[in-house]
């Protein structure tokens, strides 16, 4: 086909709908197999210092994004400043997206019989456990309904009877705790603008997977929000932001659970508060206020493990207290495989960028 006009507008589809996304994207990180690179994650990030300066920026972290499920431990801060009390590992499910394990669907029961509710109140897609032996444990003994798809199973609902348990707090309509005009809706999204400063103006609204309300953040206001949360319990402890940031650095399995790379991520840095989302999200914040957020353009899940160990380690994780450095390098390992050995690995690119004094 000729170069020309249409096949410069078919060189990137979609651009004008994803609002910029792929306006000055850059690698991320790349697929090595064999000798050669096979493929290559685009991506932005952005790495904060304890004072909120950017000291890597890939990319455009000012570029709009959907940030999922990473902004769970945000939308939990709303909770609490409508009054949600519950104990700290119950918090960190209501943050969670969790793999389904029968100690995580035995927290969400808990969470809604503390308020008098069962499964049933639940208004989030029904789904599978994301862990497959959970969710062969699910089929063969389920807790609640049938051994199929079921909210309780699905891995939003620690969110979604948290939220319950706030409507039932302030004396809100549970049957429509999922519009976007509810005024729990509306106290997430002035929470989500509160702690990210990002302008109103950019801010999108839609339907997430689970059903909730989402609204768009940039990049670097999901980063100035994980630093809220990961430093609040030293310079704010008796802050909402403080509790969610222990709750959830304190009990990284009920975050995700076994195998899920926040979970690993969190064990290996005390006081870590990091937060995955889909289509390639990921927050995190470090104790000091350092913070990184990042988003793989691709939506794969397979580079983030790489990309989240190098980017705490440029954010200065490998250097805090109590770090476990093997944890770090084994969260940052990603095989690539070839008649089932590994043949190659997924790298991160944008390395080179460290500075000497925060490698």
């Amino acid at each position: 086909m000729p170069a020309g006009p249409a096949a410069s507008s078919m060189s990137r589809p979609g651009s004008t709908a994803s609002g910029g996304v792929l306006d000055d994207a850059a690698p991320l990180a790349e697929v090595i197999r064999g000798d050669l690179v096979e493929s290559v994650h685009l991506g932005h990030l952005v790495v904060l210092d304890p004072a909120g300066r950017p000291v890597i920026q890939v990319g455009n972290p000012t570029t709009p994004i959907w940030a999922r499920s990473s902004l769970k431990p945000l939308q939990l801060v709303a909770m609490l400043r409508a009054g949600l009390e519950l104990p700290d590992r119950l918090l960190a499910l209501a943050a969670a997206s969790h793999n389904g394990e029968r100690f995580h669907l035995e927290g969400v029961l808990q969470i809604l019989a503390s308020r008098g509710l069962g499964p049933d109140a639940l208004r989030n897609t029904p789904d599978l456990p994301l862990y497959p032996p959970a969710a062969l444990e699910w089929h063969m003994a389920p807790l609640a309904g049938g051994p199929g798809p079921a909210p309780l199973a699905q891995n939003c609902s620690g969110k979604h009877a948290a939220m319950l348990a706030t409507c039932l707090t302030q004396g809100w309509d549970i049957e429509t705790y999922l519009s976007s005009e509810h005024p729990l809706q509306r106290a997430v999204r002035a929470t989500i603008l509160d702690l990210t400063g990002d302008a109103e103006v950019v801010m999108h609204a839609t339907v997430d997977g689970c059903g909730a309300p989402l609204f768009s953040t940039t990049l670097l206001g999901l980063a100035r929000a994980f630093s809220v949360l990961s430093a609040a319990p030293t310079v704010d402890l008796r802050s909402h932001e403080a509790r969610v940031g222990r709750a959830v650095s304190a009990h990284p399995d009920m975050v995700g659970g076994t195998g899920r790379d926040a979970t690993l991520a969190m064990q290996a840095v005390p006081g870590l508060v990091a937060k995955d989302g889909a289509e390639g999200v990921y927050a995190a914040g470090l104790p000091d206020g350092s913070a990184i957020a990042f988003k793989v353009l691709d939506g794969s899940a397979r580079s983030r493990p790489a990309i989240l160990a190098a980017a705490l380690r440029a954010a200065g994780a490998a250097g805090l207290p109590g770090v476990y450095p093997g944890g770090l390098d084994g969260l940052g390992r990603v095989p690539v495989l070839g008649g089932g050995r590994p043949v190659g690995e997924v790298r991160a690119v944008f390395a080179d960028a460290y500075t000497e004094g925060r490698r």
